[in-house]
């Protein structure tokens, strides 16, 4: 290898190490949507880069690398589930309640633990969707590749997840904070998931 080559080579590593280390934030919040525990959603999400550093080589420049790294740490989440199941380490949850009326007087830290159990609420399928669609800008095109399933399977998915929250929110009272929390990239998941379900309850 040419010197030329060598200087090619580490300039794409430092470049796509640095595409990596923007995704971190999202990846992190799509991890929480997963599997819903801040440590297990970090372990994961660093997981996620450690594979897709190693295999940086079969990326294809010029397609989608948020696609690309998303669809691993989602393939990584599923492998592990299913080793648990096969193992006999998964526990059932209990349902939890939906949430009830606020008062005006509660403080932020509370509505936005609401939004969070409302999108709890939704099947993961459904979470999942919603969360990609809105939160993670995908196209529809691009979440169905990232879940492999049909365009179809993924827009039926987010309208019924909207119905839901829409429902929750209604029932609920379920409202935004003004202020952010020490997770912007969270913030900004549970917003728009919020933003879409407010869109569909307007009729829009």
């Amino acid at each position: 290898m040419s010197p030329d080559d060598e200087d090619t080579g580490r300039r794409v590593e430092r470049e796509f190490k640095r595409a990596l280390a923007e995704l971190i934030p999202y990846l992190r919040a799509f991890a929480r949507s997963l599997c819903r525990d801040a440590s297990e959603a970090d372990d994961l999400a660093q997981e996620a880069l450690v594979k897709a550093w190693r295999a940086r080589d079969s990326f294809e420049p010029g397609t989608n690398l948020k696609a690309w790294v998303f669809m691993i740490l989602r393939n990584h989440f599923y492998s592990e589930r299913r080793k648990a199941w096969r193992k006999n380490e998964v526990t059932t949850e209990n349902d939890i309640e939906r949430p009830g009326p606020r008062t005006a007087a509660q403080d932020a830290s509370i509505a936005l633990a609401e939004v969070r159990e409302a999108l709890n609420h939704l099947s993961p399928d459904q979470r999942e969707a919603i969360i990609l669609v809105g939160a993670g800008g995908f196209s529809y095109e691009e979440a169905a590749e990232i879940c492999a399933v049909a365009v179809g399977t993924i827009k039926s998915r987010v309208s019924r997840a909207r119905r839901t929250l829409v429902e929750l929110m209604e029932r609920g009272g379920v409202r935004l904070p003004a202020e952010n929390t020490q997770c912007p990239a969270m913030d900004s998941l549970l917003e728009e998931a919020s933003h879409l379900a407010a869109a569909d309850r307007n009729g829009e």
